[in-house]
């Protein structure tokens, strides 16, 4: 992916050589001169003249595709007005119908470029859908455009228009760049034949852009005979620097550079992508008006993509909690565009209902933004301390668009009405609602969550599975604090599986915490799964650093259970003997009695105890009144019916009966709340008054996304109520939460 930037023109001696570096960069050949805006021609090897754009560029366009489906092996655009902030065009659907331009039906891999004369677009895609297996295609899709909106394109077939081309079984990721000493558009892509790793090789593409009319030459392998795929070339300081990823003896990013376009890379022989999640898919492209290189990638293991910045292209910082985007691409690249390009595109695929729900004001819970594009209305759930009587949402205008009012207004009485205007569309007229709900309590995904009343700090804590990763993949535990159960602080991460536990690196889930106070002396047991493990670590503080005991506690099946698994700990203190205890299991429910040190199984005393056929995961145990609660979650938490039963017993490891109507938690349909379950007891210090933390799917998409939805969850609390006879009154969730507590000072306890 090429871009046009514009570059003080003081770096270089004169003006031809300024514009010779702006064509081995791949971008628009002429620039305007920031010194006085005048419009400058020049003359490429080639001997055609090219024209400088008239306006600067100030938006971006991402273009990408979305996942493994055949449905979602289609282009994709997506606008930013900063390189950080994107939002999908045409509601995330394709911009490009893939059967119409491919050969297989589907396209990945989206590589976007401006021509030389700073009008033409070119973009090369992958003629491949995964279905057929990963080396099951052999052609690319080349297409061309004079306006971002209408494409032509044709199919190369590799194989069927080369000869000694038997034995090759897949081309992937084609990239486009200009060469200024050929005068021709470089097309470069990787192949792999029979046994032979992938290498990248390099063709050039005909005048008129719909076939390659040079035989494809290979440009670079992988010194250590591993793949190099996904290459990503760009000029910099005189070098070409060629980002690729390689597999085999190790698997990353890495880049090679060279004087020279077409030969000599030499391997920088070090990993770039700053994660030890497998990756690909680099895209490389500089801000507009700076001298900040990013470096993203597809973190695909986790459904993500990793923004990172650089200024040297050799040190990379992560700046994810910068980026925002609402959709999930899969390799793709970006293009600066100008205001009159990007009003364009907003004109073709921008819609009105994607404004208005592009609020980005700090003061929201982004994630929770509900519209409702049938009766134009827009709910933006707002955090604790906002001011609602003067309140700017900050919605997204991109060229092209209007939004009225655009100064801060008045929520606090009732709906506002804004109208939203996009150049060659009907206006649109929404009523927007802003309202301090405090449920989800945590900012983010964050699921299993157990809490904390510290008697040592005085604050709350909620000790949480991260989630928001596909496949419940996290590998890091946080905590977060408050004093009053609505405000929450992020402490950070308290456990990292890769820096802190030597027996587990994967499917860090559902952690649980005791405060035990001996003398004047605090100690903090954390007991975690890991790999379908359970874990424990200690700490002096309820924020950590907590240390990792070096071994899995409980690792194995207990007798007479040959199903389920070993995760979802709960720890217990009985309060009437001093004992303590653990809890785990996942189809399965088994306890045993802690030994003095907290770190050990007392021997002979593990026994399962599953109450009924309801049981999936999830145990928490509490005490009131002589009464010992158990609870528990049933069903799948990828499931809208994962909820919460209980029943009773009179001893910490006793027989538990379970009443006839014992549901504690469950879905609110009406109020889009669903998967309401695995969750923790609180408490209040001194007092019978009681709550309940749990996670929900996300509000409001969860329950559009499919399994997705279970490992897309949020925290909430509410109160938990009993019966006079004792039973526990069925808990209806909501989203106004409960409201901020006052401790006053009073010591308390975590039950």
């Amino acid at each position: 992916m090429r871009y046009s930037i514009l570059t003080k023109r003081h770096r270089y001696q004169n003006t031809t050589d300024y514009i010779k570096r702006c064509l081995f960069s791949g971008v628009v050949s002429c620039l305007l001169l920031s010194s006085c805006g005048q419009q400058i021609t020049s003359s490429a090897s080639s001997g055609t003249e090219e024209k400088a754009p008239e306006e600067a560029y100030s938006a971006y366009l991402f273009t990408y595709f979305t996942g493994n489906n055949k449905d979602e092996e289609a282009i994709r655009f997506a606008l930013s007005n900063d390189g950080y902030n994107y939002r999908a065009l045409n509601n995330n659907k394709p911009v490009i119908n893939s059967a119409d331009i491919s050969s297989t039906g589907g396209v990945r891999d989206p590589h976007i470029l401006r021509g030389a004369d700073g009008k033409t677009f070119y973009m090369v895609v992958t003629d491949m859908v995964s279905a057929n297996g990963w080396s099951s295609n052999r052609a690319m899709v080349l297409l061309k455009s004079t306006d971002l909106v209408n494409w032509t394109s044709s199919v190369v077939n590799i194989q069927q228009q080369f000869s000694g081309q038997e034995d090759l079984l897949r081309v992937w990721a084609p990239q486009t760049i200009y060469d200024p000493e050929a005068g021709k558009y470089m097309i470069y892509f990787s192949m792999k034949h029979g046994e032979d790793p992938d290498k990248i090789y390099y063709a050039y593409a005909n005048k008129d852009f719909t076939a390659l009319e040079t035989t494809p030459k290979q440009l670079f392998f992988s010194p250590t005979n591993g793949a190099a795929i996904d290459g990503d070339i760009i000029h910099k300081d005189g070098k070409y620097h060629l980002f690729f990823k390689t597999e085999g003896e190790g698997s990353g990013i890495k880049i090679a550079t060279s004087d020279k376009l077409t030969e000599g890379y030499v391997l920088q022989d070090k990993y770039v992508q700053q994660t030890k999640d497998p990756v690909e898919g680099s895209g490389v492209f500089k801000l507009n008006n700076s001298d900040d290189y990013i470096l993203m990638y597809d973190v695909y293991t986790k459904g993500k993509y990793q923004f990172t910045k650089s200024r040297d292209l050799q040190n990379f910082t992560i700046i994810d909690q910068e980026v925002s985007m609402n959709f999930h691409p899969r390799h793709g690249t970006v293009l600066p565009v100008t205001a009159e390009e990007a009003a364009r595109l907003m004109g073709k695929w921008g819609t009105a209902d994607d404004v208005i729900g592009s609020a980005r004001a700090s003061g929201l819970k982004k994630i929770n933004i509900t519209l409702d594009t049938a009766a134009k209305q827009l709910y933006l759930p707002v955090k604790p301390g906002v001011n609602l009587s003067a309140f700017d949402p900050e919605f997204t205008a991109f060229p092209g668009v209007t939004i009225a009012p655009q100064s801060a207004q008045d929520f606090t009485s009732g709906p506002v009405t804004y109208t939203v205007n996009v150049k060659g569309q009907e206006p649109h007229t929404y009523q927007v609602t802003a309202r301090e709900d405090h449920n989800p309590v945590l900012e983010g995904f964050y699921a299993d969550p157990d809490v904390l009343y510290s008697e040592k700090t005085g604050k709350f804590y909620i000790y949480p599975t991260s989630d928001g990763f596909t496949g419940w993949s996290g590998t890091y535990f946080k905590t977060f604090s408050s004093d009053n159960l609505v405000d929450w602080k992020d402490e950070g991460v308290i456990l990292d599986l890769h820096k802190d536990v030597s027996w587990a690196d994967r499917n860090a889930w559902a952690p649980c915490i005791i405060e035990k106070k001996t003398g004047d002396q605090y100690k903090y047991f954390y007991y975690f799964t890991a790999a379908q493990k359970i874990g424990v670590a200690v700490a002096d503080n309820p924020t950590g650093p907590f240390v990792d005991s070096g071994k899995p506690l409980i690792d194995a099946f207990p007798e007479g259970v040959t199903g389920g698994q070993q995760i979802d700990p709960e720890v217990f203190a009985d309060p009437k003997t001093g004992k303590n205890y653990l809890y785990w299991g996942n189809g399965y429910m088994a306890g045993a009695e802690l030994n003095e040190d907290m770190v050990s199984i007392k021997p002979g005393t593990t026994k399962v105890m599953t109450p009924d056929a309801t049981f999936r995961e999830g145990a928490t145990v509490s005490y009131r009144n002589g009464t010992y609660y158990f609870l528990w979650s049933e069903d799948d938490t990828r499931s809208e019916n994962y909820r919460v039963r209980y029943g009773t017993s009179s001893t910490p490891m006793g027989k538990i009966i379970v009443p006839e109507n014992n549901l504690v938690i469950a879905k609110d349909k009406e109020a889009g709340i669903y998967g309401t379950g695995h969750n923790s007891i609180l408490q209040m210090p001194g007092k019978d008054e009681w709550y309940i933390v749990y996670h929900r799917f996300n509000y409001p998409k969860g329950i559009t996304m499919g399994d997705a939805a279970g490992y897309n969850r949020e925290v909430s609390i509410d109160k938990l109520e009993f019966n006079t006879d004792g039973s526990i009154r069925q808990v209806t969730p909501t989203h106004q939460g409960v409201k901020a507590v006052d401790l006053k000072g009073n010591g308390g306890n975590r039950l």
